[in-house]
């Protein structure tokens, strides 16, 4: 036995995720181990003939995390988990579902040869940042897909001064800048025309959104560094900026503010069943020369 304790947690704001919950809950009993819902999943989809624990009691006692939703609901789990190295799986209940690899038509079969010890684990880098102003820190949050500073509203373009470990990059007016890990390359960053990085480099990612000057590209930068971008100017002054954290924002940064980046010290851990690949996420998603007859497993 691998896990003795699985925690589950659902979007409860979909409507019928509570079935498909029950069953996994069903499924990993049968599998033998016990059962914890997270708090908010059981208030609101009604599970609350098992075990209910917030997310403190299941980074103490869980040994492995199901997440049924969007890629939303698992940055959120992600961020909450990576300090206790509870490791999660991700059941797609969503759209897109680049981390939420899992088909929810697939979910029984593959949790339960999951539970039995047929997976594989991965690990995934996080970001850490803060808001400073003055000297003193404003605000402070944890990304597992991107930190985001952009213009706040109708407001004009953003100039900000980018330094990395004290060494001037470059300067830059723009809607906004997207730092992103190799995990978030395939979320925002990909919109704005950023490239996608395997999950095992060890790189952050640095994507202008509609940068004034063309020759203003994406790059790829060590993990290991400090990152720190000034806002220099504000393209009205009745305007703002914000700098978001995977969900989480400011809404109120000004001129002469300093947002810090780095990698955060926690990694999360993902669970995959025996097979997944990344690249087979990549061709179902985007749809690269993708052939629905064909299973993962034939192609």
């Amino acid at each position: 036995m691998h896990f003795k304790t699985v925690a589950l947690i659902g979007r409860h704001q979909d409507s019928g995720v509570d079935a498909p919950l029950r069953k996994l809950a069903e499924t990993i009993q049968a599998a033998g181990c016990d059962v914890i819902i997270e708090s908010d999943t059981a208030k609101n989809t009604g599970l609350t003939e098992y075990r209910i624990g917030d997310y403190d009691e299941i980074g103490k006692e869980a040994d492995l995390a199901v997440v049924m939703g969007g890629d939303g609901t698992m940055l959120g789990a992600s961020r909450m988990l990576a300090p206790s190295m509870v490791p999660l799986i991700g059941i797609n209940h969503g759209r897109l579902g680049f981390i939420t690899d899992i088909l929810l038509q697939n979910a029984t079969n593959a949790l339960t040869s999951v539970i039995h010890g047929n997976f594989e684990i991965e690990e995934r880098i996080l970001l850490e940042g803060r808001v400073v102003r003055d000297g003193q820190t404003l605000f402070s949050g944890i990304a597992l897909n991107d930190v985001v500073i952009n213009r706040a509203g109708r407001g004009g373009m953003i100039e900000l001064r980018v330094e990395l470990d004290g060494t001037f990059m470059y300067s830059q007016r723009a809607d906004g800048l997207i730092i992103a890990t190799p995990t978030g390359s395939t979320a925002y960053a990909l919109s704005a025309n950023g490239p996608i990085l395997h999950p095992k480099l060890n790189g952050i990612l640095l994507v202008p959104v509609a940068p004034q000057t063309l020759s203003n590209r994406p790059i790829v930068i060590p993990d290991s560094g400090l990152l720190s971008m000034t806002i220099t100017a504000l393209g009205r002054v009745e305007s703002g900026a914000s700098v978001h954290f995977d969900m989480q924002t400011w809404s109120n940064c000004q001129p002469g503010d300093r947002i810090d980046v780095r990698r955060a010290r926690h990694k999360a851990q993902f669970i995959h069943p025996v097979g997944y690949s990344f690249f087979s996420t990549l061709r179902r998603k985007l749809q690269w020369n993708y052939m629905p007859q064909l299973s993962d497993e034939t192609e």
